[in-house]
């Protein structure tokens, strides 16, 4: 062919070319951006430190203010001549508009901008530009990619045959309006249908460039790729097209590109264009629209560099100019624009209630498993790794006490410690175990406790899928390590939930289409490597945890989860509310805890339900949990019953116990086991010495002694009725059960020691913050204010001044003219009669000096007391802090 197309493909590369063009890279050349930001930021804080509370009159000032002038909402400026910024595009917009802005886009709320000027800056920064653009869906983000290959500005009949291309798309052109509204919305774009622009730092972003392809797939424009060719080669290029020759190069690149956008005169250009030239530019028209040539190019290649159709990007480059690949796309800038969102393909339809019964069952076993965790930890967990978490071997012990996979122990265990339910507690030698918030969680009905774990996982950054896989430095990554917070997991939760509710009740979505559409919502999020991975599989574990949890009934949406999602996001208190709320729903659905159990002859016993807690924790210290489920059964062994006496219960209770609390006769094997088990319980004592064994029986110590699995703890006779031992008491004891013995503990004294679980818990722990992936949403009380401090600081830094004498103003420029004591005592008062409004230069207590517009009402006592449009409020200044004041041409309000 002659020429091979570098890079990838249009198809491989649409995803990862988003990513890179908003991926933040080296400030711009441009040195008016790269000054702005700085420059804007100390501005902003000192004129904050300004501003601040020590400006308030000191003690002495008489109480009595006037009241503020009532709020005021600026509405719309009427129609009038077009913006030539974007600060004078925002201070067009009204209250409203501005708010969604500071919604849509909170980081410009940090701090809160002095004036329109300075929020047009911020919002222009890179940072903050490419998190704005990576919240655009496809289309508006494919829009926003237009507009950075369409002229500067450009008119909206422009656009839409950017993206429409010359043969119309009905679907495009309808979502185009909203688009274009979202992008102006959040200060994206500016200005008026008919000259549309991007801010400047998303055109650069957005823009092709050798380094950062456009996902367009489009290139240079003929002025920019003819711009390092002489003057001769272009007028080479001119005739060979059969245009006439030009005066100068700006002409003659003009002529190219005039011929290059006429369909007409194109279309005849490329009628004589050999096959094989035109299946070269079939192979570059969708991008990339680079190509390698040799140094003698094929006949193909040359005619087409010759014409112009080709133009070198270098020694061995050649590109395709922007103006010949939307002719041969038929003037569409993206191959297939996306203007509507995917939809969500239902897999499976149930009725509701078989949804949320099958989720009542998994609520139901969310909290038990979790306490079933905590309660093997009750003693002392296992140790902390030097680096934070927990040890594979340990994580490998807790799947197996729980009888599932080292996934799923990993996911109980982030949620226990996510709920603020187990912790670490920091001792020297540190370990893990149950905080003394979970005492109190234990306390709480079942719906109640299975809603704290529920709004955890919603809200929770911490993501258990990441274990076991490795960090950035190849690294593993542990179970309640440091490094598994995810900031985009509550997002992505909130965003598939929210997707599942969408759908019909008791309707599961398809997999496949959930994640087309969540990609559509969020292309730069899941644009590339690690990204997409990332994204998609928060979305495909937040489908399986929430089946886990029970928010989910088979793949479906339950009563109860569209209770706990409510209106997403939320504050923590709204979260809190919503969860009461699912648990109010969810409690009609779990079963009333029963107070009975069937006892079996195969010294078994079921449960029928849920058993109440007092029951249930009697029930785990005599009997062995064989099975759960429906059901759960419990097992009686020796050992069991060994434990029971060995916590202060004796024969006598048990018996009563089981006695009182089965619904069929105890039976006889049951009852033997029991008695036998307390008969030979506590015949052995051991204590410290080492630790020894004492026995009122001679014949039953020469069986240990002579035992051979006894040599192990090193037992010799010290009488006829005592043994010592080298190894410590709970070591014997353990060792002297395994030799099918049932010894007792006893203390110096001499009597039995009664053994219960220990309940070692952590010092008071909080539970820990979700790390947040940006700044806050704020809400509409802070939005308000927001609003209104931006107003009066534009107010302030745009009011029209009178102008002052140079000799008395003592600066040059725009500076505030400094006055002397009796002429800004006497300015004022007279503003004080009039009830007009000056300007003052004012210094604070810490030196911060500020510019502000306030209306005198009242000069006394060294003091003047006014309305501050600076800060929307009434404030009182000292006046020997006033360094100088000039009338306003005009009352600002």
């Amino acid at each position: 062919m002659g020429t091979t197309p570098t890079g990838t493909t249009q198809s491989d590369q649409s995803d990862s070319a988003q990513s890179g063009s908003a991926r933040p890279g080296p400030a711009p050349a441009d040195p008016e951006q790269a000054d702005a930001t700085p420059a804007d930021a100390e501005q902003a804080d000192t004129a904050q430190a300004a501003t601040a509370p020590t400006d308030a009159a000191p003690t002495g000032v008489p109480a009595s203010t006037p009241a503020p002038p009532p709020a005021r909402t600026h509405a719309p400026a009427p129609a009038s001549a077009p913006p030539r910024t974007l600060a004078e595009a925002l201070r067009a917009r009204d209250d409203a508009s501005l708010a969604a802005l500071l919604r849509a886009r909170p980081d410009l709320l940090g701090p809160v901008p002095n004036d329109l000027t300075q929020l047009a800056t911020r919002a222009g920064t890179r940072a903050s530009v490419v998190r704005a653009l990576e919240h655009l869906d496809r289309f508006a983000l494919q829009v926003a990619e237009a507009l950075a290959v369409a002229p500067d500005p450009a008119p909206y009949d422009v656009l839409r045959a950017l993206l429409a291309g010359d043969d119309g798309d009905a679907a495009v052109e309808r979502a185009l309006p909203g688009a274009v509204a979202t992008l102006r919305e959040q200060a994206v774009l500016w200005g008026d249908d008919e000259r549309l622009r991007l801010v400047r730092t998303a055109r650069e972003l957005l823009t092709p460039s050798p380094q950062h392809p456009s996902p367009t797939g489009l290139g240079p424009t003929v002025a920019e790729a003819t711009s390092g060719m002489s003057p001769g080669r272009i007028q080479e290029v001119i005739a060979a097209t059969g245009l006439p020759s030009t005066h100068d190069a700006v002409s003659a690149v003009a002529a190219l590109t005039g011929l290059f956008t006429d369909r007409r005169r194109m279309a005849g250009l490329l009628d004589t264009a050999p096959a094989e030239a035109l299946a070269v530019l079939d192979r570059l028209v969708w991008g990339p629209p680079y190509g390698e040539v040799s140094a003698s190019p094929a006949p193909p290649v040359r005619w087409l560099r010759d014409r112009g159709l080709l133009l070198p990007a270098s020694a061995r480059t050649v590109v395709l100019p922007r103006e010949v690949a939307l002719h041969l796309r038929g003037g569409r800038a993206h191959r297939h624009p996306e203007p509507d969102a995917p939809l969500v393909a239902a897999r499976t339809e149930y009725r509701p209630q078989v949804v949320d019964n099958a989720a009542a069952a998994q609520a139901l076993g969310a909290p038990a498993t979790v306490e079933d965790l905590l309660k093997s930890w009750n003693g002392g967990g296992p140790p902390v790794l030097r680096a934070g978490g927990l040890s594979v071997r340990d994580l490998k012990r807790t799947a197996a006490a729980l009888d599932t996979t080292e996934q799923l122990a990993a996911f109980w265990l982030e949620l226990s410690y996510g709920a603020g339910l187990l912790a670490s507690d920091g001792e020297a030698d540190e370990r893990y175990c149950p905080t003394p918030t979970y005492d109190e969680w234990l306390e709480g009905p079942p719906a109640t406790r299975w809603a704290l774990l529920a709004t955890t996982w919603l809200a929770g950054t911490r993501t258990s899928g990441l274990v076991g896989g490795q960090d950035a430095k190849g690294r593993t990554l542990s179970a309640l390590g440091p490094e598994l917070d995810r900031s985009a997991a509550p997002e992505v939760r909130r965003r598939v939930l929210a997707l599942l509710a969408a759908l019909p009740d008791g309707t599961s979505p398809d997999p496949e289409s959930l994640l087309a559409r969540l990609r559509w919502e969020r292309p730069l999020r899941g644009a590339s490597g690690s990204a997409v991975d990332l994204r998609a599989r928060l979305a495909l574990w937040t489908l399986n945890e929430a089946e886990l949890l029970g928010v989910t009934g088979r793949g479906a949406l339950t009563t109860h989860g569209r209770a706990l999602i409510g209106e997403l996001p939320g504050s923590p208190a709204e979260l809190a509310l919503r969860g009461a709320l699912a648990a109010q729903r969810l409690a009609p659905l779990l079963p009333e805890p029963v107070d009975h159990v069937l006892l079996q002859a195969d010294l078994t016993a079921v449960a029928p339900g849920p058993l109440l807690r007092p029951l249930a924790e009697t029930l785990s210290v005599l009997a062995d949990v064989e099975s759960k489920g429906g059901a759960t059964v419990y097992r009686f062994t020796p050992g069991s019953v060994r434990r029971a006496l060995d916590a202060g219960r004796a024969a006598s209770d048990l018996h009563a116990f089981l006695a009182r609390h089965s619904r069929t006769p105890v039976p006889q094997p049951l009852t033997y086991l029991i008695d036998d088990v307390a008969r030979r319980h506590g015949h052995l004592r051991v204590g410290a010495a080492s630790s020894y064994v004492r026995c009122d029986d001679e014949t039953v110590l020469g069986e240990i002694v002579a035992d051979k699995r006894s040599a192990a703890l090193g037992v010799r006779r010290l009488a006829p009725t005592v043994l010592a031992a080298r190894v410590d008491p709970a070591e014997l004891l353990d060792g002297l059960r395994q030799m099918g013995y049932a010894p007792a503990a006893e203390s110096a004294d001499g009597d039995v020691l009664i053994t219960r679980a220990g309940a070692y818990r952590t010092p008071p722990r909080t539970a820990p913050v979700p790390v947040p992936e940006g700044p806050p949403v704020p809400d509409a009380t802070l939005l308000a204010a927001a609003v209104r401090a931006i107003r009066a600081g534009d107010t302030a830094a745009t009011v029209a001044r009178k102008e002052q004498p140079s000799a008395a103003s003592g600066g040059t420029g725009g500076d505030l003219p400094r006055t002397s004591a009796a002429e800004t005592l006497a300015t004022v008062q007279a503003a004080a009669m009039t009830g007009s409004a000056v300007w003052i230069g004012y210094v604070n207590a810490d030196g911060a000096a500020s510019q502000r517009v306030i209306a005198p009402v009242r000069v006394e006592g060294g003091f003047v007391t006014g309305y501050d449009h600076t800060a929307d409020e009434v404030r009182t200044y000292p006046l020997h802090r006033i360094t100088g004041v000039a009338e306003l041409a005009e009352d600002p309000a």
